[in-house]
């Protein structure tokens, strides 16, 4: 029997095309059935439109099924993908802008700090609704492999509180490892152990990373037997570009003896060291890409993505369709997951779970990212045991934000949000308490839209600003767009790249869009 897979929020051209293209790469799967749903009717289509002909262009018998209807989308469905972006661009906007207001300056904004816990407000009662559905219409046992950030967050509520197993399904340990890979690549061609024209490949390299999404560790690389942990360091620094665009996590790696698998931009503001000054803030970042630490880098990249594919939708219709072929097959997890699951094929990734004694020096419950396999019988997480206490430390400290965000999200807890917002390392570097305590009322009133748990608190929070406002006690805001902003391009600017706005457009992960 063919199996169906619902993807909620399959307007999300990167993530909706490039999975379908991953799951019916395997011959298995080819008759897959795809209930596609999202709240954009207009979205919608142009995706449905670009995948049935790709699969049409492929000669397979997979079916889209498109719908508005969430629960008819998720009616007996195998599997759930979730990649949605709750208040969509709009309400990202001030995820950034409002904090920047505050001296709170963010590269991304999408996992903690003031951005994060924010977008968890806004995804988790979404998310949470999303469960009791899978839990009354899908299959039972139906899995949810979630994409959507806050990741941490996000899996924590759906495992704790809406009784669908869910995993969490990130690419950061990915990219991280084809850095590794890289720098151990150029030592060993400069020492004589390589042929100058070989290449090495992630599998060549053997690692364990281990941590919370997006500050997870790198606790064992290995290179032909040999432990390459003590070089790490020295490796990254004789690198001939990491130096100048890894600039935060090379000095992490220095002070922890720990590489993390999150990019430069990302770490810089989970951490409350590198951007807490704005006159430093350019020190530690590269405008290369707007990973390596641009200041609403990520709102911009998506931003001008969105504005891209919808102008360029038609030319995209008369470009060739997709060939799906195992080589073009990309590293997303979701896929190579079902595939072990449905066929028996053992696939060895990196997960975010439940942390149930895995590891050992982080609380009990909270989401961790750590490596597991699958295979038919289900997906089987190891122990990992202790984290180097420098990680486990850092990683406590956010795990214990994550912790208030979530449950604030669930029962709307607005005290429980404050303090979130208190705790978190960049923002508690930067703001004093009153600051933490005013831009939390702020950015509740502006996305008072989505956030339905909290609508007896929003017009208490509305009043609290104007009476401060009125009585003068407002606290100082800043007039700036940030330490690193780089300008948001029209569509007209970005017709003189046409390939890379088109790649930017197309990305699930956007995490090598340059300008």
């Amino acid at each position: 029997m063919p199996i169906k897979v619902a993807i909620i929020g399959a307007g999300s051209i990167g993530f909706t095309r490039t999975l379908v293209r991953d799951i019916l790469t395997v011959p298995e799967l080819a008759d897959t059935t795809f209930a596609f749903t999202d709240i954009s009717q207009h979205n919608l289509d142009m995706v449905t439109k670009l995948c049935q002909r790709d699969i049409e262009a492929n000669k397979l018998p997979a079916t889209i099924q498109p719908t508005l209807d969430r629960r008819q989308a998720l009616a007996d469905a195998d599997y759930v993908l979730c990649t949605i972006r709750q208040g969509g661009l709009e309400a990202f906007q001030t995820d950034i802008d409002i904090p920047l207001k505050y001296g709170v300056d963010q590269c991304v904004g999408d996992t903690i700090c003031a951005g994060g816990i924010m977008y968890a407000q806004r995804t988790i009662p979404a998310l949470l609704d999303f469960c009791k559905d899978i839990r009354e219409v899908a299959k039972p046992g139906a899995i949810l492999l979630n994409y959507a950030n806050p990741m941490a967050m996000n899996v924590w509520a759906c495992n704790t509180y809406g009784g669908v197993p869910t995993i969490g399904l990130c690419h950061g340990v990915q990219g991280a490892h084809w850095q590794i890979t890289s720098v151990i690549e150029h030592w060993a061609k400069r020492e004589g152990l390589l042929d100058p024209e070989a290449k090495l490949h992630r599998r060549d390299v053997e690692v364990i990373a281990a941590g919370i999404n997006h500050q997870t560790w790198f606790i064992k690389v290995q290179w032909r037997g040999r432990d390459m942990l003590p070089q790490l360091l020295e490796l990254f620094e004789q690198h001939p570009t990491f130096p100048t665009t890894e600039k935060v996590r090379i000095d992490v790696l220095r002070r922890f003896g720990y590489y993390s698998t999150e990019s430069n931009g990302h770490l810089s503001e989970y951490l409350p060291w590198y951007r807490k000054r704005p006159e430093e803030i350019e020190q530690w970042i590269d405008l290369s890409s707007w990973i390596n630490g641009e200041t609403g880098g990520y709102l911009r990249v998506c931003t001008e993505g969105r504005n891209w594919f919808e102008t360029d939708f038609p030319n995209w219709m008369q470009e060739p369709p997709a060939i799906f072929t195992p080589d073009k097959r990309s590293e997303e997890h979701g896929s190579y997951i079902i595939e072990a699951l449905e066929t028996g094929r053992i696939y060895r990734g990196h997960f975010n779970i439940p942390n149930q004694h895995h590891i050992t020096n982080l609380p009990d419950g909270c989401t961790i990212e750590i490596p597991g396999y699958v295979d038919k019988t289900g997906i089987h997480m190891p122990v990992i045991g202790d984290l180097p206490l420098a990680c486990a430390a850092t990683c406590s400290v956010s795990v214990r934000v994550q912790e208030m965000g979530m449950q604030a999200a669930v029962h709307g807890d607005v005290t429980l949000l404050k303090q979130a917002m208190l705790h978190d390392p960049l923002v508690g570097a930067v703001c004093n308490p009153e600051e933490v305590w005013q831009m939390t009322d702020e950015m509740l009133v502006a996305q008072a839209r989505w956030l339905p748990q909290y609508q007896e608190a929003i017009p208490q929070a509305q009043q609290r600003i104007a009476e401060l406002e009125h009585s003068g006690k407002r606290v100082h805001l800043h007039e700036t767009q940030g330490a690193a902003r780089l300008h948001t391009r029209t569509v007209e600017e970005m017709a003189q790249h046409r390939e890379a706005a088109r790649a930017n457009a197309g990305a699930a992960d956007k995490g090598n869009m340059t300008r």
